[in-house]
């Protein structure tokens, strides 16, 4: 039972009743009686809780940075009026607003009530439990209970760059040849006839299309278009960094996003694998429009790994998928222990087999501090940021001999730099 402020100055008139009109033994039983049938009557003609039926959808999605109204559908089923006040509770960091509904249910009513919420980082957020305060008519008291609605809410990444997906996919239409253009060259997809030249390798010769026609013809061959794409998430401790506004794992998934729309719009399979000391998230077996969804579904509950990744377990995880030859893109990072201790031991291997594409996300802040040198207390500064960008040119060099490529890029120019990149492979058939 609940008892209101109402009650309480009814109590304090009691006491005052008491104390200046009969002040003895039966005044006080005859207030104190009042008050009890005050309550009695309250709590006589309150509305069953039981009777409240609560439902919600169970699942909610959003873009990371918006704000979403939930609603929670109430339905009094019982035959008294239902007055009071609803709480509808979620953790601090769905920031939710207008949480706190007055009831005024008369019987075989449902209405709808609707909380704000805005979340400000990707994740899922589960809903706490509903609490509900009934009070009888007189509004001296009531009954107060809670009930579980299961709810959660997803935050989708936001994926800023989304914008500059339209451009790049109509820049590989073009060079895939959907428009006007076709790429010639060396590659494992057939292409065309031509006649025999002086030169040509007599193993391109093709007897069974020579013996239709005049000429002796030779096949010519195009670099295979549709291929396979595989990006791998470092989630471990590297991957916590502040950079910019976000972490070094928030720039990699909004660069994974923005490539595997691109790659999925090309018609290449796309895979995703998020590997720490574990397999995290994955995305397989995808394709076309429905991919977008699947990847930002499969990164919104994603965070970094406060431990060191298992850089021989990413391999073999990357290697038990990829049977084929597939273009890797491995999202860590590069600074001297990341790749003396993860990255050399293990992706010689990989390129034997892939190529491999290195993506890692610069701190904005480190280029500003090797630039700003306007004071001897900026020097100290200076030296160290220009120490970390020599060693991360070093790193690129190192994967360069490998036959590695690498991109490096702020966070806020590495989405379009990945897909600058991927269009570039495309064009020189190098995918």
């Amino acid at each position: 039972m609940v008892v209101t402020g109402r009650l309480a100055a009814a109590a304090v008139l009691a006491a005052l009743f008491v104390t200046l009109v009969l002040p003895s033994w039966p005044g006080v039983l005859l207030a104190t009686l009042a008050l009890a049938a005050l309550i009695g009557v309250d709590l006589l003609l309150l509305g069953s809780p039981g009777a409240l039926e609560l439902s919600r959808e169970p699942l909610t999605t959003m873009r990371t940075g918006r704000s979403i109204e939930v609603e929670l559908a109430v339905l009094n089923g019982g035959t008294r009026p239902a007055r009071g006040t609803l709480w509808d509770d979620w953790p601090p960091s769905a920031h939710a607003r207008h949480r706190t509904h007055a009831l005024n249910l008369p019987p075989n009513t449902r209405i709808r009530l609707r909380t704000e919420l805005a979340p400000d980082y990707h994740g899922d957020r589960v809903a706490g439990p509903v609490t509900l305060r009934l009070l009888g008519p007189l509004g001296m008291a009531g009954r107060q209970v809670r009930r579980q609605v299961p709810a959660r809410l997803r935050a989708l990444p936001p994926f800023r760059s989304e914008r500059l997906l339209a451009s790049k996919v109509k820049q590989l239409q073009q060079l895939e040849g959907r428009n006007t253009t076709t790429i010639r060259g060396q590659g494992t997809e057939f292409d065309s006839f031509r006649e025999y030249v002086a030169g040509d390798d007599v193993r391109t010769i093709d007897w069974r299309a020579t013996a239709r026609a005049n000429d002796v013809l030779v096949r010519t061959w195009r670099p295979e278009r549709n291929r396979h794409v595989v990006m791998l998430l470092d989630t471990g401790r590297v991957s916590a960094g502040r950079v910019g506004n976000g972490t070094r794992l928030d720039a990699a998934i909004e660069a994974t996003l923005l490539l595997g729309g691109l790659a999925a719009s090309g018609g290449d399979s796309v895979d995703l694998l998020a590997y720490d000391r574990r397999l995290r998230t994955e995305v397989r077996g995808v394709g076309g429009k429905r991919l977008q969804l699947k990847l930002m579904h499969a990164l919104a509950g994603l965070t970094p790994e406060l431990a060191d990744t298992d850089y021989r377990g990413m391999l073999r995880a990357t290697l038990q998928r990829a049977r084929r030859r597939s273009l890797v893109v491995w999202f860590t990072h590069l600074d001297a222990a990341t790749l003396q201790e993860g990255l050399l031991p293990v992706l010689p291997v990989l390129a034997e087999r892939h190529r491999v594409l290195v993506v890692s996300v610069t701190d904005p802040d480190v280029a500003a501090a090797a630039a700003h040198r306007s004071g001897s207390g900026d020097l100290y500064a200076a030296a160290a940021a220009e120490n970390v960008i020599a060693d991360h040119a070093v790193a690129r060099e190192t994967l360069r001999r490998l036959g590695v490529r690498v991109i490096a890029a702020a966070p806020d120019r590495l989405p379009e730099a990945l897909a600058d990149e991927y269009l570039e492979l495309k064009r020189t058939g190098a995918l």
